[in-house]
């Protein structure tokens, strides 16, 4: 009836957009909660529950046709997603945000394409030939971005840019902007080298995760029930973590309201709305467009402390932010390449198809020419 629909394209771009906001927003909040003190283990535990009683009737009601009979095999791939997606993930993840800081985890966390990438490569999901445009461009789009993610982090050069008017205001800095700052963390008194491995062991897991994932999702097309699978799974793995390392009753009760937003925060947004739209995007996209779109995270990091905390743009945040943009350009464009050149050839071998059988079609059996027909399929 005339209606106006988004391309599934930019319905892509959009998603992994909205998905580095939340998972930005995920970093402040997770280093406050660790700094009120609530327990590296209780923490993801609720977080998957809020995540897995979310998705739970999504799953169930949307996908009852699409869903595949569940088998051992499919429990056992779940259980292993759960392992390497969910519970390493996560965990090397806060152990490594105790040790560092959110705006450091951002950063490392830009690592994670490079390593999806051959991760892909090295398991045949991603094909890369240097002898083609396609492939030196993802190639390229790859370092670019995580090139520009280092260098707003390590490299801050003169201002370019103070917000005006400047967020002056004597009574409320003094109270507010120390406490932000606290939020946010510095792992004074940590041990940075420490964090440095843990934060290296989530982006591993973090790679396998999109890598594995796909070829399941091939097989086991229900979205949502995948998703849903891993955080239950992720609960158990957990609650058997916590049976040997947290047996303190009081790790379990929220104290504050700050306590219960966080984790409502990461189980809503960072696990429940996040691990959704990320398996549609690896589905449509693959692994490594999913990867790619990671360095954007930091810059977001970057807009938020300004707008929030009234900091300033700094040349290395700039020179950043149009490295990262030319690297996405860069790798998104070499997979669209790719998709053109992919087409090209299944166009032409089903033009070759078609004019084999009308040869074929057109010659009448004969005694002295029995394997013509033959012969001429496989010229």
């Amino acid at each position: 009836m005339g209606g106006w629909s988004i391309p599934e394209r930019v319905q892509l771009h959009l998603a992994m957009l909205a998905l580095q906001f939340g998972y930005a927003g995920f970093h402040v909040v997770s280093r406050a909660a660790l700094n009120m003190g609530i327990s590296k283990i209780v923490f993801p535990v609720y977080r998957n529950i809020i995540a897995f009683l979310l998705l739970l009737p999504f799953a169930f009601f949307l996908e009852k046709k699409d869903r595949p009979p569940l088998t051992f095999s499919f429990l056992v791939q779940f259980f292993l997603l759960a392992v390497v997606g969910i519970t390493a993930n996560q965990a090397f993840y806060l152990l490594g945000l105790d040790h560092t800081s959110p705006t450091f985890a951002s950063a490392i966390q830009n690592s994670v394409p490079a390593i999806t990438f051959l991760m892909a490569v090295i398991l045949r999901l991603e094909q890369v030939r240097l002898n083609r445009k396609d492939g030196i461009g993802k190639v390229a789009g790859t370092i670019f971005c995580v090139a520009g993610a280092t260098v707003i982090t390590l490299y801050k050069g003169p201002t370019i840019y103070s917000p005006v008017p400047p967020l002056q205001s004597a009574n409320i800095n003094s109270i507010i902007s120390p406490v932000l700052l606290s939020s946010l963390g510095d792992a004074k008194g940590k041990n940075w080298t420490l964090g440095c491995i843990f934060l290296i062991g989530h982006c591993l897991s973090w790679s396998a995760w999109l890598v594995l994932q796909a070829p399941v999702l091939k097989k086991y097309p229900a979205r949502l029930s995948v998703t849903s699978y891993q955080c239950f799974f992720g609960v158990l793995q957990f609650l058997v973590i916590a049976a040997f390392m947290e047996r303190d009753p009081n790790a379990w009760l929220i104290h504050t309201g700050g306590e219960l937003f966080s984790v409502f925060y990461a189980g809503v947004v960072a696990s429940g709305i996040a691990f959704a739209v990320q398996i549609w995007c690896i589905d449509r996209g693959g692994p490594v467009f999913v990867a790619v779109y990671q360095p954007v995270q930091t810059l977001v990091v970057a807009i938020m402390a300004s707008v929030a905390l009234g900091e300033e743009f700094y040349l290395g945040g700039i020179i950043g932010a149009v490295l990262i943009i030319t690297g996405l350009y860069l790798v998104l464009w070499g997979k669209n390449e790719e998709r053109k050149f992919s087409l090209q050839k299944a166009e032409i071998q089903s033009n070759a198809d078609q004019g084999n059988n009308r040869t074929t079609s057109h010659i009448k059996p004969s005694l002295a020419q029995p394997l013509l027909s033959q012969s001429t399929e496989n010229v």
